[in-house]
C-alpha cells in the first residue's frame, strides 16, 4: 500500500487536541471497493434483549460481557479513527450493543467529530440507539457534534414492542427519544424497523401511516441471518419487494436514487411528498458490490463483514507502542485483501459457517 503522511498535533485526553489531521489516499479492497464507512461498537452491553439480535436465552444473566479493561479507551478509538479517516474514511457510526449505555459517550463524539476528511470535509459522525436514553441525552449529542442518529424501532403496538425488545420499555419512550432529537438538530432521524415475517409484519403499513408527515426516515430491514443464536429462518423473511407492495397498497410510492455508493438503503418517497422510506434487503436483494463498511468491536478488532467469523485485532498493536504508520499499514493492508461477499453467497456454501454475533459488532 501506498505510505500515508501524517500530520499530528500533540495527543492528550482532551478532545480538542487528540483528532490527528492526515493526507492519504483512499484505500480500496480486493474487489475495487473504496473504505468509506467505520462503525464503531463501543459496548457488547445493552438494556434490550431483541430476539433477532440478543436472546435472553443465551444473553441471560449469567453471560459475561466484557471487563471495561477490555474495551478501546477513547483516546484510542479516536487514535484507530483516525487513522482510517486518513485512509478514505468520510463516515463514522457508532453502535454496540446500546452505545449510549458507554459513560460519556459525548467525549468520544467530541473527538471524532473534529476531523476532516481526505476531501477536507467535516467528518460525519452518526449514532445507531434504541431510544430509551435518547430523549435524555440529545441535547448533549448534539452539542458534541453528533451528525445525525438512527433509531430501532420495530413495532407501535406497546405489546408487540415487548415481545420483540424483551423489555419492559414502552414505546412512547423511544418515540419521546425521537422526537427529542429532531427537535435538537439531529435530524431527519432515521427509524428502522427489522421485519419479521408472521411477528410483527402487521406493523409495517401502522409504521409507514404513523411516521408520514413526521419529516423522519422510516426504514424496512429484512431478517437477516446475524450471528448463530437468533434462531434465523429464511421462512421467516418479508422480502423488501413483499413490503413495499403493502406500503403502495396505501400510499403511493416513486422510486429515489441512491445519496452515494454504498447507500445501503433502496429509496422511495411517497407521491404525496409525505416523506420518504427505505428498505434494506441484505437477503433478497444483496449490495454486497457496493459495501464500503469496516467494523471495529468494542476492544479492537477489525471486521470486514457483518457476518464475519473473525477478526483482525488492531488492539494489540495500538497498546504495544506502534506508531500511526505502522497501524496504517496493518488497517490498509487487511481491508487491501478484502474479499468479502456474504450475502451474495448466501446458501450452501455458507452453512455452518461461524459468525459474530450483531449486538458485538453492531448492524
Amino acid at each position: 500500500m501506498s505510505k500515508v503522511i501524517f500530520h499530528t498535533g500533540p495527543r492528550s485526553a482532551t478532545p480538542s487536541t487528540v483528532s490527528p489531521s492526515m493526507v492519504g489516499e483512499i484505500m480500496h479492497d480486493a474487489r475495487k471497493r473504496p473504505l468509506h464507512d467505520l462503525r464503531i461498537s463501543v459496548t457488547d452491553r445493552c438494556n434490550f434483549r431483541c430476539t433477532y439480535c440478543m436472546p435472553r436465552e443465551v444473553f441471560d444473566s449469567s453471560y459475561s460481557f466484557m471487563p471495561h479493561s477490555a474495551l478501546l479507551s477513547f483516546e484510542e478509538i479516536a487514535r484507530v479513527a483516525g487513522i482510517a479517516v486518513g485512509l478514505g474514511v468520510r463516515k463514522i457510526r457508532l453502535t454496540g450493543g446500546e452505545p449510549l449505555l458507554r459513560k460519556n459517550i459525548e467525549i468520544l463524539i467530541e473527538m471524532l467529530a473534529q476531523m476532516r476528511t481526505l476531501e477536507g470535509k467535516p467528518l460525519e459522525v452518526t449514532l445507531t440507539t434504541n431510544g430509551t436514553l435518547l430523549a435524555k441525552k440529545a441535547q448533549s449529542l448534539m452539542d458534541a457534534g453528533l451528525t445525525r442518529v438512527t433509531v430501532s424501532l420495530d413495532a407501535l403496538d406497546d405489546s408487540m414492542f415487548e415481545r420483540m425488545s424483551d423489555s419492559q420499555v414502552s414505546v412512547r419512550q423511544v418515540l419521546d427519544g425521537i422526537d427529542e432529537a429532531a427537535r435538537v438538530g439531529l435530524a431527519p432521524v432515521k427509524v428502522n424497523m427489522v421485519v419479521r415475517k408472521g411477528l410483527n409484519d402487521g406493523q409495517i403499513v401502522p409504521m409507514a401511516r404513523h411516521f408520514r408527515h413526521s419529516g423522519h426516515i422510516l426504514r424496512f430491514i429484512e431478517f437477516m441471518d446475524v450471528g448463530s443464536t437468533n434462531g434465523w429462518n429464511l421462512q421467516e423473511v418479508l422480502t423488501g419487494a413483499e413490503i413495499l407492495d403493502r406500503i403502495k397498497a396505501e400510499f403511493p410510492l416513486e422510486p429515489v436514487d441512491a445519496g452515494y455508493r454504498g447507500e445501503v438503503a433502496n429509496r422511495w418517497r411517497y407521491a404525496d411528498n409525505a416523506g420518504e422510506i427505505g428498505l434494506i434487503t441484505s437477503v433478497s436483494q444483496p449490495f454486497c458490490g457496493d459495501c464500503t463498511r469496516a467494523r471495529l468491536s468494542p476492544e479492537g478488532k477489525l471486521f470486514l463483514c457483518l457476518f464475519a467469523s473473525e477478526g483482525h485485532d488492531i488492539r494489540s498493536l495500538v497498546r504495544s507502542g506502534g506508531s500511526d504508520q505502522d497501524i496504517a499499514d496493518l488497517f490498509g493492508g487487511i481491508w487491501s485483501r478484502r474479499n468479502d461477499h456474504y450475502s451474495e453467497i448466501r446458501g450452501r456454501e455458507t452453512i455452518g459457517l461461524p459468525k459474530i454475533e450483531m449486538s458485538y459488532i453492531g448492524g
